[in-house]
């Protein structure tokens, strides 16, 4: 997962740059890098995937599925065939891809060890995405700017390959055969019930819901415009700032990983998300940007905290054979900061950011702090 978010995370800065330095069109950029959950609204179908396909095989025909629109893009470029819209058909394509990659990968992670080590397990992947979150967007703007477009995407493709191939040496996932026989829409309608019937599971979804539409969009909207009109700093402020954040996000996964038999994850899941909004609200307090820089780690340690959390709840939950469906669910829930970017932006405009990083955390908060009390076994778990 190091290997292939790394990719991913190369991609993203790779790709929206390629598309700005072509057509010099913000609106085209926006557009390809929207680009890239154009096809979330699947992932409870690709959820089922995971439960149906062994998981092991899944993931290496991911990897290659996502290696070969590489080499296909590095091959546009070279022969300067290009258009955008070939840029944008392949970013819908490898959207597609990732949507298996994730309950793939988180699935497999889970399968891989004891029920005790499974908060430690969901920890590291996490881990790995904040490395990525660190690493991949530097080491993409930097490829691009001494080979151009063509080096980085050799590279992009070579780690695709790599993750591919890090996927053989683990063992095979197998399913039952009563599993095989069903369709899809058939064990996506049992994934549902299932669901509906667990309140750790179907609370646990709702927090995630919560945090992608009050936690999200704080640092994927808010950061940036606080970096230009309160904080004063061009793009390498905000480059610190965002290191920063997934600097902290790093340090609390790699805390959640070193602890075992961890315990009263559904409490810690509800404090953590508390902490997160608070954290938030005391940023939109500052105008200092070295002490704003330090209170990101702190956002970033309490970020990784509640999504390690979150599925940790999840993966203890649920039975294996629902577990590719489960976070099919959970990448589902990534939908809801859709809504959630857009509101926080358009709130900045009308009554300032700082006002609206505090009305959305105590939104936040608010919301989290009542599901707590719908859901008894959640705060007790």
């Amino acid at each position: 997962m190091t290997l292939a978010q790394m990719g991913a995370q190369m991609e993203t800065v790779v790709v929206v740059w390629y598309v700005l330095n072509r057509s010099d069109s913000p609106l085209l950029a926006g557009l390809t890098a929207s680009a890239r959950l154009g096809f979330n609204f699947l992932a409870l179908f690709a959820g089922a995937t995971a439960d149906i396909v062994p998981r092991r095989t899944l993931m290496i025909i991911v990897q290659a599925a996502l290696a070969s629109l590489a080499l296909l893009m590095f091959a546009l470029i070279v022969t300067n065939l290009i258009e955008v819209w070939h840029i944008f058909a392949i970013t819908l394509a490898a959207g597609l891809a990732r949507i298996f990659q994730m309950p793939t990968a988180q699935s497999l992670a889970v399968d891989s060890v004891t029920p005790a080590r499974i908060p430690n397990a969901v920890a590291l992947i996490n881990a790995a995405m904040n490395i990525a979150l660190v690493i991949g967007p530097i080491l993409g703007g930097f490829l691009f700017d001494i080979s151009g477009p063509e080096g980085a995407y050799a590279v992009v493709a070579s780690l695709y390959i790599l993750s591919g191939s890090a996927a053989m040496f683990m063992g095979t996932t197998r399913v039952s055969e009563s599993q095989k026989r069903e369709s899809v829409f058939t064990m996506v309608a049992q994934g549902l019930r299932y669901v509906k019937g667990d309140q750790l599971l179907w609370s646990a979804l709702i927090v995630a819901v919560i945090i992608n539409i009050t936690g999200f969009s704080f640092h994927t909207t808010l950061v940036p415009i606080f970096a230009k009109d309160v904080l004063a700093q061009n793009s390498v402020g905000l480059g610190m700032l965002i290191s920063s954040f997934g600097i902290g996000g790093l340090v609390g996964s790699m805390v959640w990983a070193s602890i075992p038999n961890l315990r009263h994850t559904g409490l810690l899941c509800i404090l953590a998300v508390v902490g997160w909004h608070g954290s938030m609200i005391l940023f939109a307090t500052s105008t200092n940007f070295y002490l704003s820089l330090g209170i990101l780690v702190v956002t970033g340690m309490m970020f990784s905290s509640t999504l390690v959390l979150i599925l940790t709840v999840l993966m203890k939950t649920a039975l294996p054979e629902f577990r590719g469906r489960i976070m099919g669910l959970r990448t589902l829930a990534i939908y809801a900061h859709a809504f959630g970017s857009p509101i926080a932006g358009a709130l900045s405009g009308l009554v300032g950011p700082p006002t609206t990083a505090v009305m959305s955390r105590v939104v936040g908060i608010t919301l989290v702090i009542i599901l707590a009390f719908l859901a008894p076994k959640l705060r007790r778990f």
